[in-house]
């Protein structure tokens, strides 16, 4: 992730700064946003994603980037309950250890299955049920598919 201020006004009690900020994955998805931090919160303006965001990506947005926006303001956000400090100084949602093996190639197709038919993005739904990155989430998505929990991607011809 790349944040880069945009601009700050300041105000009697604090400040309220805007910066751009760049999420880059390595299957080429990129998000670009307009984030904003006041009063340790951060609120999202504008977003340009590749391919384009969901409405329920988008409102997870604001968490996704909220560890990295504080640090570039100096400030310490205020943990929800659940959350914990990972060692890169952010914060992350306590959650319980997903299932190895079948059990857990089952609950990922699980997961998939619902989000699709919720009409969200699927590998989002994984991502933030496992709480992996989007490559290994995908991975895991292979091997549900490999299992035979869900249908395969591609005919190929």
């Amino acid at each position: 992730m790349s944040v880069w201020p945009a601009w700050e006004v300041q105000e009697h009690d604090g400040a309220t700064s805007w910066f751009h900020v760049r999420l880059a994955f390595p299957d080429g998805a990129r998000v670009d946003a307009l984030a904003v931090v006041c009063e340790q919160t951060v609120s999202v303006e504008d977003v340009r994603a590749q391919p384009a965001l969901s409405l329920d990506d988008l409102t997870v947005l604001a968490d996704w980037l909220e560890g990295s926006l504080f640090e570039a303001c100096g400030l310490e956000p205020v943990l929800a309950e659940g959350e914990e400090w990972t060692e890169s100084g952010g914060a992350r949602r306590a959650r319980p250890a997903w299932p190895r093996g079948i059990e857990g190639r089952w609950q990922i197709a699980q997961e998939y299955r619902a989000a699709q038919e919720e009409g969200v993005d699927p590998v989002l739904a994984v991502m933030c049920a496992t709480g992996h990155s989007r490559r290994r989430s995908l991975r895991l998505i292979s091997q549900a598919r490999d299992a035979g929990f869900l249908t395969p991607r591609h005919a190929r011809r």
